[in-house]
């Protein structure tokens, strides 16, 4: 089995950011990474896209150029559709790739494997035409498919960014459907002079939605009952704002409500996880190095905490210096040197993130939906179905595969797991963070036995 001084599992921009300054502090990386290229979500695609599309996407979108680029370094290993599977506390690491399963160790292994979206349960959800507003910035990004005659419906930053985009592809959404009201205006507002030392950050979300008021996009706020209609594929949003329940006929309907820590890894390895009450989700135990409580695994970028792109390359910087030190290839002063410009520079991207939780908070419809929504897509389990099930004596998540097989299909839990949490939580009038999560073991992804077959000894 190799050993390497840092396997990084995700290239997206922490992990990118912290392979080069690993590798430039003399330290050997593997980078694994599920994808065809390095980039990560926010970045998928950008070592390939034209002009065409980088215009589309925005210059925001051409910052992750340089990270990718800068992975060609005779000190990093990038190991592309790498899929892993396995991660241990003493720094062994598992994936499969091209049909055969690998295995590596790590001195320190750190685990930047970004954010999901929030699950977004509403009546009529799993309709052919309704996706995530992630899911159409892949097909933009990757294939330059652009969804026509789209509605946009949620709350959260992305759904400004989507729709600018499709505004500048030539195909504006039909409507930008939002879920969050005056009171979260209100609430968020306390929280308004400390964002406006980031004020670059606001002035984007300004912008875009300059750009969609110019384009004549109507914006719908504080929506509430949310409902794809439609028989065998989506034809409209039906939802109450401004005391009227209106219908927007469409094709697509794209549903976003925020992002979470992607924790399935974290989770597994048995790292204490922290509840945030604010964005209604878990993240992974860390101090400012992102160091955790298992010494051999570090955190970084949206998987330790949503913050952003900005600030998740700094935090994959500031991961890779402590690595660096822990190794005994940077002495603590040199990474104190390095660290405070990089700490400074977080401060600021982290400035007007407690605004932004508070402005677009999950809506409670959304984490405890009606009886009659489905929870589970993969198993078909209902929210009524979650709420019988306590009165039958289920305590929490990992007592509802015994009693559904929720949580145990292809996603493993992945799209289901907060709301499950949140449902039986409400059920049983305690919090979340007594409910607890699911159990997370190995094999993280599927892998088969053909596969396992040629893993040998030293096969990396």
């Amino acid at each position: 089995m190799k050993e390497v001084d840092l396997i990084v599992i995700g290239a997206g921009p922490a992990g990118m950011a912290a392979a080069r300054t690993a590798a430039d502090g003399g330290g050997a990386v593997l980078l694994l990474d599920e994808q065809p290229e390095p980039g990560g979500q926010i970045y998928r695609g950008v070592l390939r896209a034209d002009n065409r599309r980088s215009e589309i996407l925005g210059e925001n979108f051409l910052a992750g150029r340089p990270l990718a680029e800068a992975l060609d370094h005779r000190k990093i290993r990038v190991e592309k559709g790498a899929v892993v599977w396995r991660v241990e506390r003493s720094g062994h690491v598992a994936w499969t790739r091209s049909g055969a399963a690998r295995i590596a160790s790590g001195r320190r292994v750190l685990v930047a494997t970004g954010a999901i979206e929030r699950p977004v349960p509403i009546r009529g959800w799993t309709l052919p035409g309704v996706m995530t507003a992630g899911a159409a910035q892949i097909l933009l990004k990757t294939a330059g498919m652009v969804p026509k005659n789209a509605v946009l419906a949620g709350s959260g930053p992305l759904l400004y960014l989507l729709a600018q985009q499709l505004i500048a592809a030539g195909a504006p959404p039909k409507a930008v459907v939002e879920t969050q009201n005056l009171r979260a205006h209100l609430r968020a507002s306390r929280h308004l002079p400390r964002a406006l030392w980031d004020w670059q950050h606001l002035l984007k979300g300004a912008r875009m939605l300059a750009a969609i008021r110019r384009a004549g996009v109507p914006r719908h706020t504080g929506a509430t009952k949310l409902r794809a209609t439609g028989v065998d594929a989506v034809e409209g949003l039906r939802f109450r704002a401004a005391g009227q329940t209106r219908e927007i006929p469409c094709d697509t309907l794209l549903l976003h409500q925020g992002i979470v820590p992607n924790v399935q890894i974290t989770r597994s390895l048995g790292l204490a996880h922290d509840w945030d009450p604010a964005q209604r989700c878990w993240h992974p135990r860390h101090d400012i190095w992102g160091s955790t409580d298992v010494p051999a695994i570090m955190v970084a970028g949206d998987g330790g905490g949503i913050a952003g792109a900005g600030a998740a390359v700094l935090t994959g910087k500031l991961a890779a210096l402590e690595a660096l030190h822990a190794l005994g290839r940077l002495s603590e002063t040199g990474r104190d040197a390095q660290a405070a410009t990089l700490r400074r520079a977080l401060k600021r991207e982290l400035a007007a993130r407690r605004f932004l939780n508070t402005l677009y908070a999950p809506a409670p419809e959304i984490i405890a939906p009606p009886d009659d929504v489905v929870i589970c897509r993969c198993e078909e389990i209902t929210a009524g179905m979650l709420r019988g099930y306590v009165q039958l004596g289920c305590l929490g998540p990992n007592q509802t595969k015994a009693f559904s097989r929720c949580g145990m299909g292809p996603c493993q839990g992945r799209y289901c797991g907060l709301t499950v949490a949140e449902l039986l939580a409400r059920e049983r009038d305690v919090s979340p963070e007594t409910i607890g999560y699911y159990r997370i073991r190995a094999p993280l992804k599927p892998v088969t036995l053909g596969e396992l077959a040629q893993l040998a000894d030293g096969a990396t």
